[in-house]
């Protein structure tokens, strides 16, 4: 069934959107992350164009991190106190994203600009992520001791302006949470992710945070700032189609419900393996579509104004 999407100005499957949603709902759910960085990729592949997906990705990682987040609160795995501290940098770090989003976009480079960006950030991270996460596996298999993280604690112990974060069992400086709630807000405006491929390895090896509240904790940031870059995309852009997010809302909830109740069953390890060769993943197709040459030369993208 084709549905007509009247901002992206194309037309899609739209059982092929429910599976879209579906699967990153999913993704929510089991690893923590708001799914962005797969969901905005995802619709570039089928057609839409990088503004709407951004923007319109950005609002389906509302619901999907609501979905999630909801049952986290029920086990008693959100660190509120951690959350907020994220949530209000991640509005300065969002606000500053759309400004340099706007700019790119009256240079004309937007759409360069964010698939390189995805390119970048998610080779790097997932590079990262996977060298870290097999040696995690290999340590485990040996029954070798965990990675001493004392230095990092150490640092952060000299840095002033701390408070106390009980669910996370921390008494530690509000600046380092605050610099990655930032920086993930500004990831947010740019690329329409919500960030937790970034926040959640973050909160893990230089925060500390213990793995039982990181989940809950990324999900809850994830919802506010989200929503904030959503908002902001409609009123400077108009570029948040709502149909499509609708659509992605649906599968995205029925997804997210699957993906919580399956991360009981995986080993934390295996999870880490798991979301890193997905991030790989789509950094590698999107750099193969920026280096190949496309089956269409040329493209008309309609001026708004």
């Amino acid at each position: 069934m084709q549905l007509y999407l009247p901002v992206a100005e194309v037309s899609v499957d739209a059982f092929l959107l429910l599976g879209i949603g579906g699967v990153v709902g999913f993704l929510s759910g089991l690893f923590g992350v708001g799914g962005g960085f797969l969901i905005t990729p995802l619709l570039f592949f089928i057609g839409v164009p990088p503004p709407v997906a951004v923007a319109t990705g950005a609002n389906q990682v509302v619901a999907s991190s609501i979905s999630g987040v909801l049952t986290q609160l029920r086990r008693k795995a959100v660190d509120i106190r951690m959350g907020t501290v994220l949530t209000l940098a991640g509005f300065v770090g969002s606000t500053i994203g759309v400004w340099v989003f706007k700019r790119m976009t009256a240079l004309g480079q937007i759409d360069l600009f964010v698939q390189l960006s995805y390119v970048v950030l998610l080779g790097g991270v997932g590079g990262m992520m996977l060298q870290e996460s097999l040696r995690a596996r290999a340590r485990a298999k040996r029954g070798g001791p965990p990675p001493r993280r004392g230095q990092t604690h150490g640092m952060l112990h000299k840095l002033p302006f701390k408070m106390k974060f009980r669910a996370s069992g921390l008494y530690i400086s509000v600046i380092p949470p605050a610099l990655i709630g930032a920086a993930v807000g500004f990831l947010a405006a740019i690329m329409g992710v919500g960030g937790g491929f970034v926040m959640v390895p973050a909160m893990i090896y230089l925060l500390g945070m213990p793995g039982k509240v990181v989940v809950g904790t990324s999900l809850f940031q994830i919802i506010f700032v989200s929503a904030y870059t959503t908002l902001a995309h409609a009123v400077q852009f108009q570029t948040v189609d709502m149909l499509l997010a609708l659509v992605l809302i649906v599968g995205g909830v029925i997804g997210a419900q699957i993906g919580t109740r399956m991360q009981m069953k995986l080993k934390a390890e295996d999870m880490r393996i798991l979301l890193s060769l997905l991030v790989l993943a789509v950094a590698v197709k999107i750099a193969l579509d920026l280096l190949l040459t496309p089956t269409e030369l040329y493209t008309i993208t309609p001026v708004r104004t």
